[in-house]
């Protein structure tokens, strides 16, 4: 896999705060695949895409740590376990001094190589503060890149009581990255069914 080179201005996030309901309530980002857990595939690909890696997690703190910077979305005034918005604005504010920041869940451990400049590139193409991976048809919301401007906005999105994805997107003036050529870049793995597919894929 050919590594894209560090861009100042752009820090990376990695979502794991999730319960892992679908995974038998396990910490997602904890689980093997090919003998790492899943949060050590992601860091490893996004990690050489931007100048500096946050991890938002509720748990096992210590773990996460190794990959990078942790924060907890439960510190803020909102709660916990309230889904990626919540892990997003955490990593917003830490974020700030940055121009972007560059989302991916702890659950797709493939993603490509060019994630960063491909997503920076349609939003900034078209001028819009945010852009989400489509590939193969299917949308990825929590793949995505935004202007660290948005918290504000965000947080006023979240204290109205909504949490859904792809409303805030569309309200914030998203725009679609398109990865046809790489569909399985995005495989999430949210079973155990899908981890064992996430294994035979890996091991091809």
């Amino acid at each position: 896999m050919a590594e894209a080179p560090v861009r100042a201005g752009i820090a990376g996030l990695i979502l794991a705060g999730g319960q892992g309901m679908r995974m038998n309530q396990q910490d997602k980002g904890l689980v093997t695949l090919g003998g790492e857990p899943m949060v050590a595939h992601v860091a490893r690909r996004l990690a050489p895409q931007v100048s500096r890696l946050i991890v938002s997690a509720n748990r096992h703190l210590d773990v996460y740590a190794r990959y990078g910077e942790v924060v907890q979305d439960g510190e803020t005034e909102l709660g916990a376990w309230q889904g990626p918005l919540l892990g997003i604005a955490a990593g917003l504010a830490a974020a700030r001094g940055h121009a972007w920041m560059v989302v991916a869940p702890c659950d797709t451990p493939f993603l490509p190589a060019d994630l960063a400049a491909r997503l920076i590139g349609a939003a900034e193409a078209t001028g819009a503060p945010l852009a989400y991976v489509v590939a193969g048809g299917q949308r990825h919301s929590a793949c995505m890149a935004l202007r660290t401007s948005l918290l504000s906005d965000l947080l006023e999105y979240l204290r109205g009581g909504d949490r859904k994805v792809g409303l805030w997107q569309a309200r914030a003036g998203a725009v679609e990255a398109r990865f046809d050529d790489a569909p399985d870049a995005f495989m999430n793995v949210n079973t155990p069914e899908e981890l064992a597919a996430a294994e035979r894929y890996a091991s091809q």
